[in-house]
């Protein structure tokens, strides 16, 4: 789960530090006339696979064995999607950072760096050239290439020593400033998905002792989308947190006890990944079947696109998923994308089937109404009930 940075110095600060979020949407899945932009969506859904298919080919190139959830020739069949969609998608926070962590924007970038603060290793006493180069090839043709170093990372007083980091001497033109606003690109998940093969810098923060607790939490309802650094925030949730371990290395995923459709039990024992960098829900086709054919759902693929789902926009079903014991529900608003046409009388879900891991991937439309804490140090994932909710 990747989020953006800036890279602003400021002074160092102590305890748990609050990042405050926000993202500009260049394509919004729903048109302001509240109608679903499909031109968004199959980006946004072909972004989302692909992104899986990418980490888990970097789990199996870090581990020499397939990930538990990949499903046999999943990779192979799948052509890279738009995964810079994806990156342009994400949540952007603006943190202290003396240099910054997995990917920046290095000497020698030429004009699309423009705008962008550089990093620049000639002029670090602490970095080393690990001699490894890196290219990243996206599927409209954008590119990043550059070296690994590692140096000393800094993120709001938090200070990880002998992180790996790339160094982009090269960017195309897609990544230039109007169009990408970030200056790097944080990965908060695990190492054995990260495409360098070494730990993120969240990770290196609490195995060196800076974080007064090992977690970091995200929530997204008022008083503002935050990322809250080494601890959580106790203004933005109520009532004791429902824990969940997590099941396999890799991504943030868990087992949920149960999704229910309508106030009835439908699945149990549904493994998902916890993702703040989807914006929608994706199952297992069988399983997201079974979920609209019990709610009054129509499968759209052979009028749309496969994978998703309609209903009637006058009866926007209630979905739940049961976490830790506790149930939260799916807003409506998140859940509806908006209408199929201008006045059409029928919507489209937030839940898409997608094939390509054995398991569901839990992203903002169900994260917005819930606060999550990710425990690195206990492996698990907590949620909790916003404080407006």
């Amino acid at each position: 789960m990747p989020f953006f940075v800036a890279a602003v110095p400021q002074p160092p600060k102590q305890g748990g530090t609050a990042i405050p979020l926000s993202r500009r949407l260049s394509k919004p899945l729903t048109s302001p006339d509240k109608t679903v932009n499909f031109d968004a969506l199959d980006s946004h859904v072909a972004s989302t696979r692909a992104k899986i298919l990418r980490n888990l080919d970097n789990f199996e190139k870090n581990t020499g064995a397939p990930h538990p959830s990949a499903l046999q020739g999943a990779q192979k069949r799948a052509s890279v999607g738009n995964d810079l969609y994806e990156y342009k998608e994400l949540w952007f926070g603006t943190i202290s950072v003396s240099i910054p962590s997995e990917d920046f924007f290095g000497p020698g970038c030429g004009q699309p760096c423009d705008g962008h603060h550089i990093y620049d290793p000639s002029t670090s006493e602490t970095a080393v050239d690990l001699q490894r180069a890196f290219f990243l090839d996206y599927v409209w043709g954008e590119s990043i290439s550059g070296q690994q170093y590692n140096d000393t990372v800094s993120i709001s007083g938090l200070t990880a020593t002998d992180q790996t980091i790339g160094v982009a001497s090269w960017i195309s033109p897609g990544f230039r400033s109007a169009d990408f606003l970030a200056d790097g690109i944080v990965g908060m998940a695990f190492k054995s998905i990260s495409r360098f093969g070494a730990s993120p810098v969240f990770q290196n923060l609490v195995s060196q002792g800076q974080t007064d607790e090992p977690v970091f939490a995200f929530g997204f309802l008022p008083p503002g989308p935050q990322l809250y650094i080494g601890g959580t925030n106790p203004g933005m949730y109520t009532g004791d947190f429902s824990y969940v371990p997590v099941i396999a290395s890799g991504f943030w995923q868990i087992i949920m006890d149960n999704v229910l459709g309508n106030g009835e039990i439908l699945l149990t024992n549904v493994p998902a990944v916890i993702d703040s960098g989807t914006d929608l829900i994706y199952g297992l086709p069988a399983d997201v079947a079974a979920l609209y054919e019990a709610i009054g759902g129509t499968d759209a693929s052979g009028t749309y696109r496969p994978g998703y789902y309609t209903f009637p926009c006058n009866n926007v079903p209630k979905v739940n998923f049961t976490l830790g014991g506790t149930s939260f529900g799916i807003p409506a608003e998140k859940f509806n994308l908006g209408a199929i046409s201008d006045d059409s009388p029928i919507c489209v879900g937030a839940i898409v089937a997608i094939d390509a891991i054995s398991s569901w991937i839990v992203g903002h439309a169900f994260l917005t109404n819930v606060y999550t804490v990710f425990d690195v140090a206990n492996m698990r994932v907590g949620f909790a009930t916003p404080v407006d909710t």
